[in-house]
């Protein structure tokens, strides 16, 4: 879910593993923040995953078969739906952290990260029970070949993370 702590969490794992992430909000969108086709993101997602090893931060449902077909691993952040929203809330008013990095071609004003990070707060609300289920539901198909891992808090992740 948005707000889950997906890029704060794939960071630290790059940090302590050496594999390098991939940020698919970084490659998912267009220059002028246009979409790409269903079809023209599926093949630029094959492409990201050619690697032998990687960590990929994002949550693009559509297209979660692709990186299932070739994790062997996966970290569902389970975080509540108000943690989740609450982070989303107060990135619409931070400023972006340090080595944050926007899709090229993208621009990103003080209006437009407010309204769009705030416009996550209604989202998350809305499908705060059929995303869970959506995605585990996923995970569960492929459940036998990859190594599954939920985690439902913070603290969750630093155990991981230190193990």
């Amino acid at each position: 879910m948005a707000g889950a702590g997906k890029s704060t969490f794939s960071r630290a794992l790059s940090a302590k593993t050496g594999l390098p992430v991939i940020h698919l909000d970084v490659h998912f969108w267009k220059p002028g923040w246009v979409e790409p086709s269903e079809d023209e993101w599926r093949e630029k997602q094959r492409g990201l995953l050619a690697r032998d090893e990687w960590i990929v931060d994002g949550n693009y449902h559509a297209t979660l078969d692709l990186r299932l077909e070739r994790a062997d691993t996966v970290v569902f952040l389970d975080t509540p739906w108000w943690v989740c929203a609450r982070r989303a809330f107060v990135r619409g008013i931070r400023k972006r952290p340090v080595g944050f990095q926007l899709p090229s071609g993208c621009d990103e004003t003080a209006v437009r990260r407010l309204r769009e990070e705030w416009s996550l707060v209604w989202r998350i609300w809305r499908v705060r029970r059929s995303e869970r289920e959506l995605e585990l539901r996923t995970l569960s198909r492929h459940g036998n070949r990859v190594g599954l891992y939920v985690l439902r808090s913070r603290h969750a992740a630093r155990d991981f993370l230190s193990e």
